[in-house]
């Protein structure tokens, strides 16, 4: 055995990067660097003779699978870690749909749709089916159509429930335009796999030795899916933690990681507890919480690092006053100690929570940053030009096609897009197809049909340079976008000279992201780049934490994943967490894994506070403490009345800090 690379893991590490044969399941409690020990493995298997081509391994966002990609190019010899397939579901799904689209009645130019797409397309379906009074909130809609849509199931006869109408119609249209989406993808990769033997077959050949990452987070469709790629003997290795199990509300299967024996018989089971994060009394204080829930996998973060701080447990008045708190701690700290603003992290349960701490470090000019700002591929500008991009790979892209149709404008109003759209419906085609029929050019005026003309022969002129292997992508994008006077078109529309500045840094953060994804993927060509735009759910928050500066204000659950030294916990209190909906819901457990999620983010210091009345529409309530802090053993937590101290504080200079003035009090008894 070749022990280079497993010599720094300690020894359950070891046993899980070395064990490779048959189903495995290793449970990776917070902190444990399962990271580390999944790229060891895949190292393991490449020097123990194992083909990388044969290795997938599969993680939840591309931004993980970027990392896990370059971390495996460093550690795996002579360059074989470029070979081992790594991607999100999505992803892998997306590359076996391209192949065999055929087989579950799609064209393998299909087009993938975007949240804002999909509510394009439900809100014109809404309008052909709604009568005069009725109403239907579209985003509601497509979200019963999803929950039906995973689930196998219909929404009732089309003829008699509206919804079931509207579901009928929207997938109908979908399959028109040759259009998926998201669930879309999932859904018939599976179906894929499980209905088409030699599919099956073919794909099984090629990876023998399957690796899952974030296993919690799995829905009942990505079981069916894994399964059905992994054959018996179960060359099947599953890494995550039930602890951390946040996402029961959108689908996530917590039951895939507690009874993983019912989908994997006899499986080899690896616990990693050795916590390389945070201290002693942040995890002893987490292990005392999340020993509550009941059918868990038990186990117990331990930590060498003693650390210096005890946990805190701070009572305030209300929301300003626990939000005063901690800005003024966080002022103490980065002025006092020269702790950088990036190292504090304010965790919130509900978004709303989030407007009284802005307003705090507002007040003392505390620079912080939202996470979960719009994303880059939802301006303007990209936009556009990804829109242009779509139609030249697939000019049956309905929703692309009308966003560039008169962008720049060129004589192709509005009423006679709606005509080319009607026609569409009418004829059960696509607008590129009404447009493109002389018979439907003859019934519009002249300077219309001149310019649909125009429009067509440039998207022509296109489509075979953007679908043919070798074109550079930015150099024809370029070419495009001085072709049709683009930068002409946004400098009329800027009303400040930034607008116009701005727009043009978006399309230069473009191309340098057509170029990154051309060094990584040459053979990929423009759509392998328009799959993985679709796919970037890194417009998910986390990429935001980088580009800004300041303390970090997120939510609890966009947090997992992310570590901070210093952490904040602000209303702890019933209703909050656990959350008023969860105790019909029947999540209160869900509750306790996401408290358990903030609190292990923390790496030296955790406060957890609560108030004594909150504001809730519009009148002051009185607020009881979540009774998830009586389950706290408090061998390490420091209990602290905050309004109290500042009624009793006499100075001044204990009046700006709190937390030093505190210290003095406790040195003098």
């Amino acid at each position: 055995m070749s022990h280079g690379f497993t010599g720094t893991l300690n020894a359950q590490q070891r046993e899980a990067a070395t064990h490779i044969h048959g189903p495995l399941l290793i449970l990776a409690g917070a902190g444990t660097g399962k990271t580390r020990v999944l790229t060891a493995r895949i190292s393991f298997m490449v020097n123990e003779g194992i083909n990388p081509k044969n290795i997938l391994s599969v993680t939840f966002t591309n931004k993980a699978a970027n990392e896990m990609r370059e971390r495996i190019k460093g550690m795996v010899r002579d360059g074989l870690g470029k070979k081992v397939v790594v991607g999100t579901f999505h992803a892998f799904c997306v590359r076996l749909l391209r192949e065999f689209a055929e087989h579950v009645g799609y064209k393998n130019n299909f087009a993938i749709y975007s949240q804002g797409e999909q509510e394009s397309l439900i809100k014109r379906v809404l309008q052909g089916l709604l009568v005069k009074d009725e109403s239907l909130d579209p985003s509601m809609a497509l979200a019963r159509i999803s929950k039906a849509k995973n689930a196998g199931e219909t929404l009732g006869d089309p003829k008699e429930n509206l919804d079931a109408a509207v579901m009928e119609k929207y997938m109908d249209e979908m399959r028109g335009l040759n259009v998926m989406d998201f669930d879309d993808l999932i859904i018939l990769g599976v179906r894929l796999l499980e209905e088409h033997a030699d599919v099956r077959a073919t794909v099984q050949s090629r990876h023998h030795y399957v690796m899952v990452d974030e296993f919690q987070d799995t829905n009942s469709l990505q079981m069916r899916l894994l399964r059905a790629l992994v054959p018996a003997p179960y060359n099947v290795c599953v890494v995550g933690d039930d602890d951390q199990s946040i996402y029961g509300w959108r689908g996530a299967e917590i039951t895939n990681i507690t009874e993983f024996e019912n989908f994997f018989p006899n499986p080899h089971v690896v616990k990693l507890e050795e916590n390389y994060r945070s201290t002693t009394p942040i995890l002893h204080t987490a292990n005392s919480l999340i020993k509550n829930n009941a059918g868990r996998r038990p186990k117990s973060l331990w930590s060498r690092n003693q650390g210096s701080d005890l946990v805190r447990l701070i009572a305030t008045e209300d929301e300003k006053e626990e939000a005063d708190m901690i800005a003024k701690d966080v002022e103490s700290a980065h002025f006092a100690s020269k702790q950088p603003l990036e190292d504090f992290a304010v965790l919130f349960r509900t978004n709303d929570q989030s407007r009284v701490l802005e307003q705090a470090f507002r007040q003392r000019k505390i620079a912080y940053r939202v996470v979960g700002a719009r994303s880059f591929f939802d301006r303007r500008e990209v936009k556009d030009i990804l829109s242009y991009l779509s139609v030249m790979h697939n000019p049956h892209d309905d929703m692309a096609l009308l966003r560039v149709l008169n962008t720049p404008t060129r004589g192709i109003g509005s009423a006679t897009a709606e005509l080319a759209r009607e026609r569409s419906m009418e004829k059960h085609h696509s607008i590129w197809v009404a447009l493109c029929d002389e018979d439907f050019l003859r019934q519009i005026p002249e300077k219309a049909r001149n310019a649909i003309r125009t429009f067509t022969t440039l998207i022509v002129k296109y489509s075979g340079p953007a679908n043919a292997n070798g074109t550079l992508m930015v150099d024809m994008t370029q070419a495009l976008i001085l072709e049709i006077g683009y930068m002409d078109h946004l400098k009329k529309a800027a009303k400040e000279p930034e607008d116009f500045t701005g727009w043009e840094n978006g399309l230069n953060e473009l191309f340098k992201s057509m170029l990154a994804y051309e060094e990584r993927n040459r053979a990929g060509g423009l759509a392998g780049f328009l799959d993985e735009v679709s796919l970037n759910d890194e417009r998910e928050e986390k990429d935001d934490i980088e580009k800004k500066k300041g303390v970090c204000l997120i939510t609890m659950h966009a947090s997992k994943g992310l570590e901070f030294p210093v952490v904040f916990l602000p209303g702890m209190e019933q209703g909050i967490l656990p959350h008023k909906r969860s105790f019909d819901e029947g999540r209160v457990d869900e509750e306790r894994r996401l408290f358990y999620v903030g609190i292990t983010r923390a790496k030296q210091k955790l406060t957890l506070s609560h108030t004594r009345t909150r504001m809730k529409w519009g009148k002051t309530q009185s607020s009881m403490p979540s009774t998830f802090l009586k389950e706290l053993d408090r061998k390490y937590v420091e209990e602290l009345d905050y309004t109290k101290h500042m009624n009793e504080t006499v100075t001044q200079e204990e009046n700006t800090n709190f937390f030093s003035g505190l210290r003095a009090m406790l040195a003098d008894k």
